[in-house]
C-alpha cells in the first residue's frame, strides 16, 4: 500500500457521521492488540487554546529526557503532523502500516454500518504508534467535549481543561455549564484536574472532577474578594507583554514553586495556557524551573500568532471564529505599523461578518480561497468586506498568490496578515516551508528512486523511469494545482507524476516533474500567467534557477531577503575547509590533544598555514557517553583560545549548545556559532541575530539526549530536509539573515552508517533549502561501513570530502587540515581546472 492510498482511507471515513461514546475507538484498539495499556497519557479538553497547552506540555516534558508522543487536531499541511514523537513526524511507512493493519476491520464494520470514523481511526493510529514507540507519556488533545470524546479511550494520568464557552451544543448542551461538565469526564481518577476555568462554570467542573487545580491571572480570582485564599487560583499567571517579536514574557507562581520565562506564542489567553501547561507537567515528572522555562519557550505551534518578518511584519494566525479574531486583534494591537494588508480565507460555515467586525480595520484586502471544497468563494468574502467599509478589496484565486501580492504591496513599515482558516494559514506557510528538490539522475535506478519517493503507483514508476532523465523536480502541491500543472507540462511534451490524490483532495500531494531545461522555462513563463498558479511558477523557477518575471520576487519578499553582512564568508564561491580544534579531554578522536591553551594555539596556527578557511572551536564533547560540561567550564576551556588566535587571518566558530557561551565566544572574537543541537537552546537564535553572527544549524533530532534511539526515516535526505526547514525557519522569524545560516545534514547523529553515506551521495538535493551546507564526517563510525577502524579513518575522510566537494558542499569539517585541504581542491580542478587554479 503507497502512502496516498492509506491516506485516501483515512480520510474516506470522513463520511461516517460520529458517535457518541469511545467504544468504536476501544473497539479498534482491540484489534490492535490494546497497544495503549503501558502507556502513560495525558488528556487536554477545553474551547479554546487545548491544542498549544498539549504542545507546551509535550515540550516541557521532553526537556527533562522522557520521551513523549504528541496527538493535535487539524493539521496544517500534513496528516502526518497530527501523530508525533519526541517531535518527529510519524512515518509515511507507519501510517501504511497502521491502515494496513485495521483495512479488513474497517470495511467490515463498514459493511455494517458501524465504522470508525475518521476522528477515532486517526486516535487510534496515534495510540498504535506512541505504543510501538515505547513512549514514556503521550500528551493527548481531546477533539470535542470530553466525556464521550475518542480519546477519552485512555485513562490519564493527567488531564485539563483550558477554557469554556458555548460550542458543539446539539452534542455537548445548551449552557456553558453543560458543556464544562461534559469536559470535565477527562479528570484523572488519582491527580486533580487542572483548568483555567473560573466563575460560576467552575463548580459545574467540580461537581465531575472533584479536586481541581485553578489557573488564572494574578489578581484575578473567581470571587468579589479577588486574591483572597479561599478564591485566588492556585497557579498564578502574570503576563508581561511582548519581550520581542515573536515572543511574550510570563511569570507562573504557585505556593512552592515559580518560573519566569517567555513563550513564543504572544497573547494574554497563552499565559494562561503556559500556567495550565507547567502545573500538568509538574504532575507528571520531576520538572526542574530551568527544564520548565525552557520547555515552554521551545513550544512552537506554527500558524497561531505566528511572525514570519518583520520588514514588513508578517503574521499568520489561524483565527477561524469571532472569538479567535478578537484574540488575534488584541495582540496584533501590541505590534505598530503603518498600513495593514489582510490576506483573508475561510470556511463557508463560519460567521463572517462577525470575523471581520472583530478584526482590526484593514487598509486593503485580498480575499482568496484555500484548495477546499468547504472553502467561502472569495467573491463572497469580498462583499462582506465591501460591505464592512473596507477602502480596498481584491481578489485572487489561491491564498499564496494573494500573500504574493499582498508582500509587493506592503512597505517595510506595514503589516500583512494572513487569516481566516488554519487552512487559508497553512497555505500561506507554505511559501517559507515547501522545497522543490533537485534529483541527481544518473541512470534509470535514480529514477525510480525519485518516483518511488514520490509514493507513485508502480505501474508510473515502469513507464517514467525512461523519461527522468533530465531534469527532474520534486515538489509538493496542493491536488488541483498539481493536476492543472501536470497538464501543462504534458503538453509541452514534458511529464508530471502525482502522487494518486484525486483533483479536490484535501491533503496536498507530492509531483516528480520531468523535463528538458527549455521545457522547464516554457512551463514556468505559461504558469507565470496562470491565475492561482503564480507562486508555484516561481518556486520552481527558484529550485531550477530559471530567470524570469515568475522568480523576481519583489524587494519586500521576506522569502528572499537582501544579504546584509558586511563580508563575504569564504565558501561562497567554493568549498571551503573548516578545521576542528577541540580543547576538551574527552572528544571522540582528538580528546586531551589540545586542551593546554599553547597547544591549542599552536596547532590553530598549523591550521592557517595550511590554508584552513575556518577554524571550529570546541569546548563540550558530543561523543555518545559524554557527560555534559558547565557553563562557566565550557567558556573557560574555549574563550582563551578565541582570544589568543583573534587576529589570524582566518573566520572563527565556536562549536556550542549553550547561547550563554555562543556569546561569550562572539564577544572574545568568534565570527560563527556551530550548534549541533539545531537551536534547542531557545535563547541562541537570537544571540547570533543580536550579533550579526553567521549561524551553522545542524539536523540531530534528539540523538544527543539518547545516541541509542533509533530513528525512521521514510527518506533520509527529504525527511532531514523537511525537519530542518522548521529549524532554519525559526532562525529566520529570531532576525538571523538568511545570508548568515548554514545547514549541517547532521552526518552520523541519529542517522545509520548507511544513511550517512546516502547524504553524501545525494549531497545536491539539500540546495533546495537555500542556504549554503556544511558536511562534518570527520573520522566517524560511518566508516566502519567500508572497513576502517577508529584508528583508520583519515584516507576514508579525505575521500569523503572530495566527493562532498564534489557534489557542491560549501563547507567541509575536518580534523586533518592539510590532507583535506589537498583532497578539496582536486575536487575542484577536476570540475573547472581555469577556476581552481592555487598555483597562479
Amino acid at each position: 500500500m503507497e502512502y496516498h492510498e492509506a491516506a485516501d482511507v483515512l480520510f474516506g471515513l470522513r463520511r461516517f457521521r460520529p458517535k457518541p461514546g469511545t467504544a468504536s475507538t476501544a473497539q479498534l484498539l482491540a484489534t490492535l492488540d490494546d497497544p495503549h495499556e503501558d502507556v502513560a497519557f495525558v488528556q487536554v479538553a477545553g474551547s479554546n487554546g487545548k491544542g498549544s497547552t498539549a504542545r507546551m506540555v509535550e515540550q516541557t516534558l521532553r526537556e527533562t529526557g522522557l520521551s513523549v508522543g504528541l496527538y493535535t487536531s487539524p493539521h496544517l499541511e500534513d496528516l502526518r503532523e497530527r501523530v508525533q514523537v519526541d517531535g518527529r513526524k510519524i512515518p509515511r511507512s507507519a501510517v501504511c502500516a497502521y491502515v494496513e493493519s485495521v483495512h479488513d476491520y474497517l470495511t467490515e464494520q463498514a459493511a455494517d454500518g458501524n465504522s470508525p470514523t475518521f476522528f477515532e481511526a486517526m486516535t487510534a493510529m496515534a495510540i498504535w504508534q506512541f505504543g510501538r514507540e515505547n513512549v514514556d507519556v503521550a500528551v493527548l488533545e481531546v477533539g470535542i467535549g470530553g466525556r464521550y470524546d475518542a480519546t477519552s479511550v485512555v485513562d490519564p494520568v493527567a488531564s485539563a481543561v483550558t477554557s469554556v464557552t458555548l460550542e458543539h451544543t446539539g452534542i455537548l448542551g445548551e449552557t456553558e455549564a453543560e458543556i464544562a461538565r461534559d469536559k470535565a469526564h477527562v479528570a484523572p481518577a488519582d491527580a486533580p484536574l487542572v483548568t483555567g476555568v473560573t466563575g460560576p462554570v467552575l463548580e459545574s467542573i467540580r461537581e465531575v472532577a472533584g479536586e481541581v487545580v485553578t489557573v488564572g491571572t494574578r489578581g484575578g480570582g473567581q470571587g468579589a474578594d479577588g486574591d483572597d485564599e479561599t478564591t485566588a487560583p492556585d497557579v498564578r499567571v502574570e503576563y508581561g507583554g511582548r519581550a520581542n517579536h515573536t515572543e511574550a514574557a510570563v511569570s507562573i507562581d504557585a505556593d512552592d514553586w515559580s518560573v519566569s520565562t517567555q513563550i513564543p506564542l504572544p497573547g494574554t489567553h497563552q499565559a494562561e495556557n503556559a500556567g495550565i501547561a507547567a502545573a500538568l507537567a509538574r504532575q507528571i515528572a520531576d520538572v526542574s524551573t530551568d527544564e520548565l522555562a525552557r520547555g515552554l519557550r521551545n513550544a512552537h505551534w506554527p500558524g497561531r500568532f505566528e511572525v514570519l518578518d518583520t520588514e514588513p511584519l508578517v503574521v499568520l494566525d489561524g483565527a477561524h471564529n469571532p472569538g479567535a479574531c478578537e484574540q488575534l486583534a488584541a495582540t496584533l494591537g501590541t505590534y505598530e505599523f503603518d498600513d495593514l494588508h489582510l490576506v483573508f480565507g475561510a470556511m463557508h460555515d463560519k460567521d463572517h461578518r462577525e470575523m471581520v467586525a472583530a478584526l482590526p480595520t484593514p487598509d486593503a484586502v485580498i480575499t482568496a480561497e484555500p484548495g477546499l471544497d468547504r472553502a467561502e468563494d472569495r467573491d463572497v468574502l469580498a462583499t462582506v468586506f465591501d460591505d464592512a467599509g473596507t477602502a480596498q478589496v481584491k481578489t485572487t484565486r489561491s491564498v499564496p498568490d494573494a500573500l504574493s501580492q499582498a508582500l509587493a504591496d506592503a512597505g517595510p513599515d506595514d503589516c500583512v496578515l494572513v487569516t481566516g482558516s488554519l487552512f487559508a494559514v497553512a497555505e500561506a506557510r507554505s511559501r517559507w516551508t515547501t522545497t522543490g528538490i533537485t534529483k541527481r539522475i544518473r541512470d534509470r535506478s535514480d529514477a525510480r528512486n525519485a518516483l518511488e519517493s514520490a509514493q507513485v503507483s508502480d505501474a508510473d514508476v515502469d513507464r517514467f523511469d525512461g523519461e527522468a532523465v533530465h531534469r527532474v523536480v520534486k515538489t509538493n502541491l496542493q491536488s488541483s494545482q498539481a493536476n492543472r500543472l501536470r497538464t501543462e507540462l504534458v503538453r509541452l511534451g514534458g511529464e508530471c507524476v502525482v502522487s494518486g490524490a484525486e483533483d479536490g483532495h484535501e491533503e496536498r500531494v507530492d509531483a516528480v516533474l520531468m523535463g528538458t531545461l527549455a521545457q522547464f522555462e516554457q512551463l514556468v513563463s505559461t504558469l507565470d500567467r496562470e491565475d492561482g498558479l503564480e507562486t508555484v511558477a516561481r518556486e520552481i523557477g527558484e529550485t531550477l534557477g530559471l530567470e524570469s518575471a515568475a522568480t523576481a520576487a519583489p524587494e519586500s519578499d521576506t522569502a528572499t531577503a537582501t544579504p546584509t553582512s558586511a563580508e563575504t564568508p569564504p565558501w561562497a564561491d567554493r568549498t571551503a575547509v573548516m578545521g576542528i580544534l577541540n580543547v576538551t579531554p574527552d572528544s571522540f578522536h582528538d580528546g586531551g590533544e589540545f586542551d593546554a591553551l599553547e597547544d591549542a594555539v599552536e596547532r590553530a596556527e598549523a591550521m592557517v598555514a595550511a590554508d584552513v578557511d575556518v577554524i571550529d572551536i570546541g569546548g563540550e564533547s558530543t561523543r555518545p557517553g559524554a557527560e555534559p560540561v558547565p557553563v562557566e567550564e565550557e567558556i573557560e576551556r574555549v574563550v582563551p583560545v578565541i582570544e589568543r588566535i583573534a587576529d589570524l587571518d582566518v573566520a572563527i566558530s565556536i562549536d556550542t549548545r549553550k547561547a550563554v557561551v555562543a556569546e561569550a565566544a562572539l564577544e572574545a572574537g568568534a565570527d560563527i556559532i556551530n550548534d549541533v543541537s539545531g537551536l534547542e537552546d531557545p535563547e541562541m537564535r537570537f544571540v547570533a541575530a543580536e550579533h550579526d553572527a553567521g549561524l551553522i544549524v545542524m539536523h540531530s533530532i534528539d540523538s544527543i539526549v539518547d545516541p541509542d534511539r533509533e530513528v525512521t526515516y521514510d527518506d533520509v535526505v527529504e525527511d532531514v530536509i523537511d525537519q530542518l526547514s522548521d529549524r532554519l525557519l525559526l532562525a529566520e522569524k529570531a532576525g538571523v539573515d538568511r545570508e548568515q545560516i548554514v545547514v549541517d545534514p547532521g552526518i552520523g547523529f541519529g542517522k545509520s552508517a548507511a544513511e550517512s553515506f546516502e547524504i553524501l551521495d545525494r549531497l545536491e538535493e539539500f540546495c533546495a533549502l537555500g542556504y549554503p551546507v556544511l558536511v562534518g564526517h570527520s573520522h566517524k563510525s560511518m566508516f566502519a561501513h567500508v572497513g576502517q577502524g577508529p584508528d583508520e579513518r583519515r584516507d576514508a575522510t579525505v575521500a569523503a570530502s572530495a566527493l562532498a566537494a564534489d557534489r557542491g558542499a560549501d563547507l567541509i569539517r575536518v580534523h586533518d587540515v592539510p590532507e583535506n585541504v589537498a583532497a578539496v581542491r582536486t575536487a575542484l580542478a577536476a570540475r573547472d581546472p581555469e577556476r581552481f587554479d592555487w598555483e597562479s
